[in-house]
């Protein structure tokens, strides 16, 4: 019994020690609470004014800047829509009456928007993508229960004009490609941003520092202006699809640069796509092969082969060099294009190998650089590295160091074989012969002069003495011979190339070629340079002359037009005639 009382009064007294904890708990707990309370709403208030503030602050709906072409003729812009929202709860008037004001406006049959407007939900969307006079209809009516959300979409006035260049933007992803990525900062950058203050259900919160005029005006990215000039544009797209149309060509490209200052002028891309549409196009379409796959240039690189002897001192303008006709090098035959016409020419002038595209008379000119001085002068012209220009995707080519040629790597070099460049590439290389052997980094970006000082760069290639011979002597290999480049009104230095197309990731090739012609106008004065690059031709001659070489012609004709270039050839009074 005793012992019975003990355990009682042991268990009471537990108990009442644990109701004095929790009295005690929830006393200091009730305290502490009223003490943060007190400094949160009394003492610290600036804190979370700021706090809340900032949860309200909103940016102005920011527009992308426009692009345009060199000579003020828009390429891109952004175009607003909006899209229409009802709130049910905000109904100051009913359905039907909301259905007849609207209908009109917002072209939409009465039944169907009456649907619309009785659905259920705190937010029904009644249409999308409304355009701005639309919108400023609707905004007139000032309903309360009806609301609007603006967004971009960009738009390419143009078309398919220059796709590749400007690539597109997609604002829902920001995602981009083209000038729309490489320009997205200055495009997007705005240099005053207004910000000010909205409800949890998007209105502005106006106060005497708000601006009433800034928050109805969107404000927009930087503009920016292309080197490009449209009328040349259009002139290298149409010849350059009309020539793959009529050889069943897979693809080409033609690029037309300013050789003194890197300014690309034109820079035509097929197969192409429209920039509006760009989620039709196929990724072929979209990708600028130009840029991101390389190829064996071919017989265009002898321009670089002659050219790194010369300044290297090997040869001169004068030189004469023996061509075999063909030769043998490891197990390989190589001939020239030409063997059976001329099997044996014997002592050939540097004007001659030009003219009839040498390939043994290139081999024994590289012969006389070694390897490592072949290969230092390729790497000055800029292979095996980027060109700089500002797009893009852009490889670096492929170019094996010196010291794992064989003789074999060193005489296919010499004609355009031991290595495999981008377009741009062999455009910036040979832009050097056309500017004094400088150099200039490609762009499609006109720059302001301090951001074109920090990007574009000037590399003295070849001597002045070295470029004005290789251009002299290319010049006077095209007058010589009937070529399609061949122009009545200007001396042209340029060369054609042909080149079998190799088989993706395996030895051996084709039986398709790519088909090339580079060179630029007048030469007396170079002022234009133009390469033009076609891919899988299969409908009759597939030669460089005969399929790259006549668009060339017709590019060249044409932009010597557009930018009134003053002839440099002397008509014979036959010609005038």
């Amino acid at each position: 019994m005793r012992n019975s009382y003990r355990e009682k009064e042991k268990r009471t007294r537990n108990f009442d020690r644990i109701l004095a904890f929790l009295q005690f708990f929830f006393i200091g707990f009730a305290v502490l609470l009223t003490l943060y309370l007190f400094v949160v709403q009394i003492l610290d208030t600036g804190k979370y004014r700021v706090k809340a503030r900032n949860q309200r602050i909103s940016r102005s709906f920011v527009m992308r800047g426009d692009i345009y072409d060199r000579n003020g003729i828009k390429l891109a812009t952004d175009k607003v829509y909006s899209d229409v929202y009802a709130h049910p709860d905000n109904y100051d008037s009913t359905a039907e009456e909301l259905a007849q004001r609207l209908a009109p406006i917002l072209k939409m049959p009465y039944p169907t928007l009456l649907n619309i407007l009785k659905k259920p939900g705190p937010v029904i969307t009644i249409k999308k993508d409304i355009d701005k006079q639309t919108a400023k209809e609707l905004s007139s009516l000032h309903l309360r229960e009806i609301s609007m959300g603006k967004k971009n979409t960009r738009t390419y006035p143009q078309g398919n004009l220059a796709a590749h260049v400007l690539g597109y933007y997609n604002f829902d992803a920001d995602i981009a490609n083209g000038v729309e990525y490489t320009a997205k900062d200055k495009l997007e950058h705005v240099e005053h941003a207004v910000r000010y203050q909205r409800t949890r259900d998007g209105k502005i919160i106006y106060n005497f520092m708000t601006d009433p005029i800034a928050t109805t005006t969107n404000p927009k990215g930087q503009d920016i202006t292309l080197t490009i000039d449209a009328a040349i544009q259009h002139v290298c797209e149409k010849e350059l699809q009309k020539m793959i149309t009529e050889k069943e060509a897979l693809r080409g490209t033609v690029i037309v640069m300013n050789p003194r200052n890197g300014e690309i002028l034109a820079y035509a891309v097929y197969p192409t796509y429209d920039p509006n549409n760009y989620r039709k196009a196929s990724e072929l379409q979209i990708k600028n092969w130009s840029l991101t796959d390389v190829f064996p240039p071919g017989s265009t690189f002898k321009i670089i082969t002659v050219a790194s002897a010369m300044d290297l001192g090997k040869i001169n303008e004068k030189t004469q060099v023996l061509d075999t006709g063909k030769t043998t090098i490891g197990k390989w035959e190589i001939k020239n294009y030409d063997y059976n016409v001329h099997p044996y020419p014997g002592m050939i002038s540097l004007e001659y190998l030009f003219e009839h595209s040498s390939n043994i008379g290139s081999i024994n000119i590289a012969k006389t650089m070694s390897s490592k001085e072949f290969y230092d002068m390729l790497k000055k012209f800029g292979f095996g590295q980027k060109s700089g220009i500002d797009l893009p995707g852009e490889s670096a080519g492929l170019l094996p160091p010196w010291h794992k040629w064989d003789k074999g790597i060193h005489a296919t070099m010499a004609y355009g074989y031991g290595t495999s460049v981008s377009a741009m590439q062999m455009v910036s290389a040979v832009s050097a012969l056309a500017n004094n052997g400088v150099r200039v980094t490609p762009h499609i970006i006109k720059y302001p002069q301090e951001e074109y000082d920090q990007k574009i760069h000037y590399t003295q290639v070849v001597s002045p003495e070295t470029a004005r011979s290789i251009t002299k002597l290319l010049a006077a290999s095209v007058n010589n011979g009937k070529s399609a480049i061949k122009m009545d009104k200007y001396n042209v230095a340029a060369k054609t190339g042909t080149s079998n197309k190799p088989k993706e990731g395996g030895s051996g090739y084709t039986g398709l070629s790519y088909t090339s012609t580079i060179g630029y106008l007048p030469a007396s004065d170079p002022q234009v340079l133009i390469y033009v690059m076609i891919d899988s031709a299969r409908v009759g001659a597939i030669w460089g002359n005969t399929v790259a070489g006549p668009v060339f012609h017709e590019v060249a004709e044409q932009t010597a037009r557009i930018l009134n270039l003053k002839p440099d050839k002397i008509q014979k009074k036959e010609d005038i005639r």
